[in-house]
């Protein structure tokens, strides 16, 4: 029998790490509260999930307690601006990871890398961003994940010194897919994408680049997430200025990749996975996150000049072609230098560096024609071609 977890113990825990108690704004509580008890009713975790989420969830809260804590006795942080960030977004298993890690190579754009976000106390300071301890230290627990997930890197590549994903700092507001990909937390992810305020995750992300700012300033933000898609609304209500590189793929391949990956990453926690369970949990939330994405332009909350969209199939066949159009639709100067390290970048990093991913439509147990059907009107909207499916 694995034993309950307890917000209020796990609160504890952080408090009596960092010997602070102060959370700031006390919206996290809300998501905190749901996420436990969708993990206690229906997550069915194994014993080394329950010690992995009480870990994850301390570790969160740990860093939400610094963050506040050093802004609270530094408070000339919170007001300095955020410039507006370009973002890259779009579903997942799209090349959103691929196209961040390369534009992260141009010394203009400020990127929240791994290591700072995973372990942000004390803020990075420019004179030892290079070589701060920690870098090693988030690299060897990153070696240790392949270890318990073998395969994860072949699916989606990670390092201390690369960037990191919006998901992993939200998850302090407990406001995050970061956790539904992880476990089985349907519940908690349909509060997420139909009920919850996320205007207090976007002012949390904003305070928390602010805080990896101060020390280590930044020209010019790079964030990424295929969570935005969801939460265009308060994410450009936050970043009104934000630039917006939205990536496409035929949305029938990534339901059955995103099926696969969700897949294995919940069975370091679980012994109850089964992949076509994964995808009929995930499908709807696919259609809405494409909906959300049309409507927006639709109505303009994403300005038609404040985006431009990567194709897929386009940016896999010619990368640098792709990021010289962005770089030209959004106004921005692509130097020299920028051009360069993103060609070193991929001569150091080919396709399937870490092995190939495999997996297969018939999987999910899902039926081809009735979900083509639903992804029309994204796919009619933004001229997304079909693809041959596994």
């Amino acid at each position: 029998m694995i034993e309950a977890l307890s917000v209020d113990h796990l609160v504890e825990q952080a408090c009596h790490a960092t010997g602070l108690n102060d959370f700031g704004q006390t919206t996290w509580r809300e998501g905190a509260d749901l996420l436990v008890k969708a993990l206690n009713h229906g997550a069915e975790l194994n014993e080394l999930g329950g010690v992995i989420a009480a870990s994850e969830i301390v570790s969160y809260l740990s860093n939400r307690l610094r963050v506040v804590d050093w802004v609270k006795r530094n408070p000339e942080i919170a007001d300095r601006d955020v410039r507006p960030p370009i973002v890259v977004l779009g579903l997942p298993r799209t090349g959103t990871t691929i196209l961040f890690d390369l534009l992260a190579q141009d010394p203009a754009n400020r990127v929240p890398l791994t290591w700072e976000v995973d372990q942000p106390w004390p803020p990075p300071e420019t004179a030892t961003y290079e070589s701060d301890p920690r870098i090693d230290e988030v690299q060897a627990n990153l070696a240790n994940a392949e270890l318990l997930i073998p395969g994860f890197l072949a699916m989606h590549d990670m390092g201390a010194r690369l960037g990191q994903e919006c998901v992993r700092i939200t998850a302090a507001e407990f406001r995050s897919m970061i956790f539904s990909t992880q476990y089985r937390v349907p519940e908690y992810q349909s509060w997420l994408l139909h009920h919850a305020d996320m205007a207090p995750a976007y002012r949390y992300h904003r305070l928390f680049l602010q805080y990896l700012q101060s020390a280590h300033p930044a020209e010019r933000w790079l964030i990424k997430s295929p969570a935005h898609l969801w939460s265009l609304g308060p994410m450009m209500r936050e970043y009104p200025g934000a630039l917006i590189v939205h990536t496409h793929r035929d949305p029938l391949r990534v339901v059955c990749s995103l099926a696969s990956l969700v897949d294995l990453l919940r069975r370091l926690a679980s012994d109850d996975v089964a992949i076509d369970s994964v995808a009929s949990e995930w499908v709807d939330d696919v259609i809405l996150g494409l909906d959300r994405a049309v409507a927006a332009r639709r109505d303009g909350t994403v300005p038609d000049e404040q985006a431009v969209d990567v194709f897929f199939g386009e940016f896999l066949a010619d990368p640098m072609a792709v990021v010289h159009a962005i770089y030209q639709r959004l106004g921005i100067e692509l130097t020299a230098e920028a051009d360069g390290a993103m060609h070193t970048f991929l001569a150091d990093n080919p396709k399937e560096k870490h092995g190939g991913h495999s997996y297969s439509f018939a999987d999910t147990g899902l039926d081809v024609s009735a979900l083509r059907e639903r992804t029309r009107s994204y796919q009619e909207f933004f001229d997304v071609p079909d693809e041959a499916l596994p």
